[in-house]
């Protein structure tokens, strides 16, 4: 059995027996011990008492967190003439149509984010079984699927979340960096659970919320009290 690093074997024992911790509390603890040489995302799940293959289970959204992300955001529009136009001015990364679905094709996806104007559909309904998997879809229901790109790609370079329950059930999400302060960290905590408070479907049963945790990119994990995370 391998032997743990000092880091690592301080980080569990500065864990050991804390559980269902105030978010204020996990985020101090989360952000203690975020030590590695690059600056660490943290990252939240929430565990759901849905199963999303009922259509009136699934869970998705998107949150603009007050704080941002801290990560650079890559966007990919798929648009022509003004609106590509507009896409550009506004900060997208790529922008195209038929050349850029080739190039998506061809197993290309430099882009953390897809927008799409309504009439380039027809296009982007091709690369359904490459993008959807990725969560890149383009969607009507978190506004990426808009005739107001220029928004659209300043709300994703501007730290907007989007979140779908996988088939398990789990939500999760990047809410910041390590380096970010406490009080921000704290914020887009809060605002990341309300976000998916406020998702909750109409066929969800018994327990909504069943289980949030939050981590570090290296760090070990913590559970968050539910009955006190969502403000609203």
């Amino acid at each position: 059995m391998a032997k743990l690093g000092k880091r690592t074997r301080a980080a569990r024992e500065a864990f050991a027996g804390k559980e269902n911790l105030s978010v204020e509390d996990a985020v101090a603890l989360v952000k203690a011990n975020a030590k590695s040489k690059f600056d660490e995302t943290i990252e939240i799940a929430v565990n759901l008492g849905v199963d999303p293959r009922h259509a009136d289970q699934m869970v998705r959204g998107v949150i603009g967190l007050p704080n941002g992300t801290g990560k650079d955001v890559r966007v990919a529009v798929f648009a022509r003439g003004a609106k590509a136009d507009e896409a550009k001015e506004a900060g997208a990364d790529i922008v195209g149509a038929e050349d850029l679905m080739e190039t998506v094709q061809n197993g290309q996806i430099d882009f953390d984010r897809c927008i799409a104007t309504p009439d380039m559909m027809p296009i982007v309904g091709r690369l359904g079984k490459v993008l959807g998997p990725r969560n890149l879809m383009p969607n009507p229901k978190v506004g990426t699927v808009t005739m107001d790109v220029a928004q659209a790609v300043q709300g994703a370079k501007g730290g907007e979340v989007q979140f779908k329950a996988e088939k398990a059930g789990v939500v999760h999400a990047g809410v910041g960096k390590a380096s970010f302060d406490e009080a921000k960290l704290v914020e887009n905590v809060r605002a990341f659970i309300n976000a998916v408070a406020k998702a909750k479907p109409a066929g969800a049963k018994g327990a909504y919320m069943k289980k949030i945790s939050l981590t570090s990119t290296m760090g070990p994990g913590v559970t968050i009290d539910v009955a006190t995370a969502a403000t609203e």
